[in-house]
């Protein structure tokens, strides 16, 4: 099996990042958007346009990742459809969710949901700091190693 990359691309701050990953080890990469995105001439970076429905670029990688794949979201719910599928997901901030750290990161998107709704003023996320794209880099690649070492004990 070969490991895939599936980017939500709309606001992704690191796919210059993950195209290095990609090609360092050969992998295939899906950057799957409501709009056009450029991408790098590349036979296995593959620009997918989905309809500007709610939760198109979600679902469009939800019903297509598997365990041998990686998600790079920022969208806990997208994130939480990953793993239930047995794919890995990481934040851009580079935190890797988890089966036992999803239902908190859940909890608390609902929470700030809420008070958004009440009329408070929560504010955005933060912008991208360098440490931010490093410890991406670093989770990405401990990922896809992992990931490797795994396929190779169960041939």
């Amino acid at each position: 099996m070969t490991i895939s990359l599936y980017i939500d691309a709309d606001a992704c701050p690191v796919k210059a990042e993950i195209y290095r990953v990609a090609e360092r080890y050969g992998l295939k990469v899906y950057v799957v958007s409501n709009s056009y995105i450029n991408v790098p001439r590349d036979p296995r970076i593959e620009r997918v346009i989905v309809s500007d429905g709610f939760d198109a670029a979600d679902n469009w990688i939800a019903e297509r990742v598997g365990p041998e794949d990686i998600v790079i979201t920022s969208d806990i719910p997208l994130a939480d459809r990953s793993l239930k599928k047995g794919a890995a997901a990481i934040g851009s901030t580079g935190v890797a969710f988890t089966t036992s750290s999803i239902g908190m990161a859940m909890a608390s998107r609902e929470l700030m949901s809420n008070l958004r709704a009440m009329g408070e003023t929560t504010g955005g996320p933060k912008p991208m700091s360098p440490r931010d794209r490093s410890r991406f880099l670093s989770t990405l690649d401990e990922t896809v190693q992992r990931i490797r070492r795994r396929d190779q004990r169960q041939e």
